[in-house]
């Protein structure tokens, strides 16, 4: 027959238990543990994902090209000017910029959410490079009876409008690039802004603890893409927290790992174009280095302009929002004589 000591309590028993199996078991428990906060993470950030999206519903139409839901404001009316955000980014940062409307009151204002942004599908059976992407915003200008249009595009954006002239010239006349990436350089940031793109562990990562890393370095990140300027009150408004959901951290990885790749197949091509081209740049950009980038792509289309904002930095449709807006006419008008 058993004894039993009935002067100890259950709880310093159990307690007692837990303490010996940990002394005998420490991988099985800190793995244990490991798996419990991850799982935990994962689904604090799934709810605060679905959260987001409830809060910011969807405030254009949808269109569906090739199998692939797209999600698309339009404004205005005359001439077709279509706006591609940057890498991380969404229509809402067009729309807090005032570009869009400022457009709206001379074109006929298209802006995407890109593949993975904002509210659009980003289907994995496709890489989705800056070609990729052009065949697909190609597509859908011509279902919403688009044949010409002046294109603008902002950072990573800026390599899809880029794509999108080189293989439709036609159907672009006229080139804004504002902040691009064009030729290829030494990025050693765009390593671990990577990781989430690596197959199983990214996974992992983006839906545990990227996501919190974000809202950790959001502040940071936010003073380095405005830089030298302070945010403006205007971007408050913009939903960090739909830019944190996994699916589009995981959108974010992969554009971080193709920039420097893609950037070695398309600078012969530059000197091929021939509608009209505004480069646009601020002369403070803490991301790109603007003598590299956008001055040399300015002296390889000879047909283009160059924009250098003055004390501004990468986000120069925010910061210097009219005078993209001048540069966005006068390419317009010139297209037009073209």
């Amino acid at each position: 027959m058993t004894a039993i000591d009935l002067n100890t309590p259950p709880q310093r028993s159990l307690a007692h238990k837990g303490r010996a199996i940990a002394r005998t078991h420490p991988y099985a428990v800190a793995a244990g543990a490991t798996f419990g906060a991850l799982a935990l993470s994962a689904l604090i950030n799934w709810r605060l994902a679905k959260k987001a999206e409830k809060d910011n519903p969807p405030a254009g139409r949808f269109l569906k090209v090739n199998g692939v839901r797209l999600h698309y404001v339009e404004r205005g009316s005359g001439t077709p000017l279509v706006l591609l955000h940057g890498n991380g980014s969404m229509i809402d940062d067009f729309e807090s910029s005032g570009l869009i409307d400022l457009a709206a009151e001379n074109y006929r204002v298209i802006v995407f959410d890109r593949p993975g942004f904002g509210h659009s599908d980003r289907p994995r059976n496709i890489v989705w490079k800056p070609a990729d992407q052009a065949d697909l915003i190609a597509r859908a200008l011509r279902c919403l009876g688009v044949s010409h249009a002046t294109v603008l595009g902002h950072s990573w954006g800026a390599s899809v409008a880029l794509a999108l002239a080189i293989k439709y010239p036609d159907l672009v006349k006229g080139l804004v690039l504002a902040s691009g990436y064009y030729y290829p350089s030494l990025r050693l940031d765009v390593v671990p802004l990577s990781a989430p793109a690596i197959p199983l562990i990214g996974d992992i990562l983006r839906h545990t603890l990227s996501p919190i890393i974000g809202r950790m370095i959001w502040p940071l990140l936010m003073r380095k893409v405005f830089g030298p300027r302070s945010v403006p009150k205007k971007f408050e408004g913009f939903p960090k927290e739909m830019a944190l959901r996994p699916s589009q951290i995981r959108a974010s990885s992969i554009e971080s790992a193709l920039m420097v790749p893609d950037a070695f197949h398309l600078p012969g091509k530059y000197a091929k174009l021939k509608m009209p081209v505004a480069v646009i740049a601020g002369d403070k950009d803490r991301l790109i280095d603007i003598d590299a980038q956008s001055a040399r792509l300015h002296r390889d289309i000879p047909q283009s302009t160059f924009h250098r904002f003055g004390g501004t930095g990468h986000m120069v449709h925010q910061t210097a929002t009219a005078g993209v807006m001048a540069a966005i006419d006068q390419v317009g008008e010139r297209g037009h004589l073209n």
